[in-house]
């Protein structure tokens, strides 16, 4: 019996973080804005399970997903949220400008959430930091980490947003731990 088909390329481990890490990175989507079904990235064969459809009434308020070759406190690929106007689909490849982060504590870990904004996106790209958007765009995003496991029993804590600088230093970290476990000689 032959083994079924690999992916081309692992979408954590094949593909960089990007040419100007912190500055912009590159995220790889799970979870188009607007949706409901929680995709996780699965770690050995590089494709999507469907985790969960979310048990709350609230969709995901940005393109969510990770950013490549990185390795966070939580044992996953750094999460990112990139705000753009429209959908992604699941598995596509987005230059992203962090603009911030987020964290949150989920079942005992930090869970950091780097907030970017899509470079290819006219409305969203001129966005330099959190300060800059509306003040409502952050709150949507906060509500929803907030009560997206509501009905599931479990809770988490979203922590204050922070600027790009704290976003940067946290992206930078995640690169070297990835490359100290996956690509230590």
């Amino acid at each position: 019996m032959t083994s079924p088909p690999q992916p081309t390329v692992h979408p954590w481990h094949g593909v960089g973080p990007g040419d100007d890490v912190p500055n912009t990175v590159n995220a790889i989507i799970e979870i188009p804005r607007g949706g409901k079904v929680k995709y996780e990235l699965d770690k050995q064969t590089g494709l999507l399970t469907v985790d969960r459809v979310l048990f709350s009434a609230v969709h995901y308020p940005a393109n969510y997903g990770f950013i490549p070759q990185t390795f966070a406190d939580d044992d996953d690929p750094l999460d990112i949220m990139v705000l753009c106007q429209e959908p992604v689909v699941p598995l596509s490849l987005m230059a992203a400008k962090p603009i911030g982060m987020m964290t949150m504590i989920d079942e005992g870990k930090r869970d950091h959430k780097i907030i970017g904004v899509a470079l290819s996106d006219a409305e969203f790209n001129g966005f330099d930091d959190l300060q800059s958007l509306p003040s409502h765009r952050l709150e949507m995003v906060r509500r929803f980490f907030l009560d997206y496991k509501i009905l599931e029993n479990k809770s988490v804590e979203v922590e204050d947003f922070e600027d790009a600088e704290t976003a940067y230093a946290v992206i930078n970290d995640a690169v070297v731990r990835y490359k100290q476990r996956y690509q230590a000689s």
